[in-house]
C-alpha cells in the first residue's frame, strides 16, 4: 500500500482521516505536523516537501499560474466572515470603510487570502478604491514577485500590532493575517504578538461594529461564503493514480461524516457552529458545486488585485483534478 504524508491544520472533523479511522482506498496516511501549518504552505510550494497539504486558496491559485505541479481537490476545511478582520488605530479618524483611501493598513503579505476577501468587500461592497491604499506587510508571499506598487514592507523588525497601537499604520487586519502574530510562520508567532486592545477611546477599535450581521447579510446576498485552505497533492503523484484525487475527497468527505457523527451540530468547533447557524446549514461544504459562487469571487478578486493575469481561467471546475466530487 503507498504512503501519502499529509499535513493539515487542527480540525477535528479531518482527524478520523489522520488518524486512520477513515481509509483513503489504496493508500496509508502519514500525518505530517507542522505548526503553524502555514509554514506547511510556503515548504509546498517552494519545495513540493508533502505529498497532500493543505494550502491557502490564493497561494494555490497563484502556484497554479506559475506552473508549480500541484493539483487541487475541492475540499475546504475552515471558512471565515471578514467583516470583522479589520481594527483601525484609536486616533485615525476611521469611521467609515472610504476613509481607508489614503492611509496605511497593516495586512501579514499582501496575497493571504484574509486579504484578498477583504479587499475583495471593500472593494465590492462598499466602493474603496483599494489602490489608494497603501497596503503594509512584514512577511514575505508564498509566491513572490506580484506585489504591486503600493504595499510598503516594515524593515525595522516592529509587528503590525505594534505599528497599530503607536498609530504608525491606521488600520490592520487581525489574527494570522495580521495583528495576531509577529514574523514569519514558526512556532510561537501568535505568542509574540497579543491582538490590540482597546483601551477607552485610544485603543484600536473594529471598522464594522456590528461585524455579524454585516457579514451574514453579503453572504446572504451574494452567496460568497470565503474560502480557506484547500487541500493539495503534488501533481505527479496525480499523473501516476489520476483518482487518487476523488479518494482523497471520499475520504475527507467520510471523515467529516464520522466526526459529525460523534459530535452534532459541530460542537467541536464554536465558531463553525456560530457560522453554520448563521448561514443556515453546513459551515464547511465540500464540492465545485456548493462553492461555485466563493470560487467565481476569490478568482475574480485576485485578478482585481493583480495576484492573477486577466486569463486566468473563470470556470470554477478547472481548478480542479478530474473526478467525481459529489456535494458533501
Amino acid at each position: 500500500m503507498d504512503k501519502l504524508t499529509v499535513v493539515l491544520g487542527d480540525f477535528p472533523h479531518a482527524r478520523p482521516l489522520l488518524d486512520g479511522d477513515v481509509e483513503t482506498d489504496g493508500y496509508l496516511v502519514d500525518p505530517v505536523e507542522v505548526k503553524p501549518v502555514i509554514g506547511a504552505y510556503r515548504r509546498m510550494i517552494r519545495d513540493l516537501e508533502f505529498d497532500v497539504c493543505e494550502l491557502a486558496p490564493v497561494s494555490y491559485l497563484m502556484a497554479r499560474q506559475e506552473g508549480i505541479p500541484l493539483t487541487a481537490v475541492p475540499v475546504f476545511l475552515n471558512r471565515r466572515f471578514h467583516h470583522g478582520d479589520v481594527q483601525c488605530a484609536g486616533q485615525s479618524g476611521i469611521r467609515v470603510p472610504r476613509d481607508l483611501e489614503g492611509r496605511r493598513v497593516g495586512v501579514r503579505a499582501y496575497s493571504v487570502s484574509t486579504g484578498v476577501w477583504v479587499r475583495g468587500v471593500l472593494r465590492d461592497q462598499y466602493g474603496v478604491d483599494i489602490d489608494k491604499i497603501t497596503w503594509v506587510v512584514d512577511d514575505d508571499d508564498h509566491i513572490e514577485g506580484r506585489v504591486p506598487a503600493n504595499v510598503e514592507r516594515v524593515t525595522d523588525g516592529r509587528s503590525l500590532g505594534e505599528l497599530l497601537r503607536a498609530g504608525e499604520i491606521d488600520a490592520a487586519l487581525t489574527g494570522n493575517a495580521g495583528t495576531g502574530r509577529a514574523g514569519a510562520p514558526k512556532a510561537g508567532w501568535t505568542a509574540a504578538a497579543a491582538e490590540p486592545e482597546s483601551d477607552g477611546d485610544d485603543g484600536p477599535y473594529p471598522l464594522f461594529p456590528e461585524a455579524g450581521p454585516l457579514a451574514v447579510d453579503h453572504y446572504l446576498r451574494t452567496g460568497v461564503y470565503p474560502l480557506h485552505s484547500l487541500i493539495s497533492v503534488r501533481s505527479e503523484l496525480v499523473e501516476r493514480d489520476p483518482g487518487l484525487p476523488a479518494k482523497l475527497y471520499a475520504a475527507f468527505a467520510q471523515s467529516k461524516r464520522r466526526h459529525l457523527a460523534a459530535r452534532p451540530e459541530w460542537s467541536a468547533v464554536p465558531r463553525l457552529a456560530r457560522q453554520g447557524r448563521a448561514i443556515g446549514g453546513d459551515p464547511v461544504p465540500y464540492g465545485i458545486e456548493a462553492n461555485e459562487p466563493s470560487l467565481r469571487a476569490m478568482v475574480r478578486f485576485a485578478k482585481d488585485q493583480g495576484l492573477l493575469d486577466a486569463d486566468f481561467p473563470d470556470e470554477p471546475s478547472s481548478l480542479f483534478a478530474a473526478g467525481d466530487y459529489p456535494d458533501a
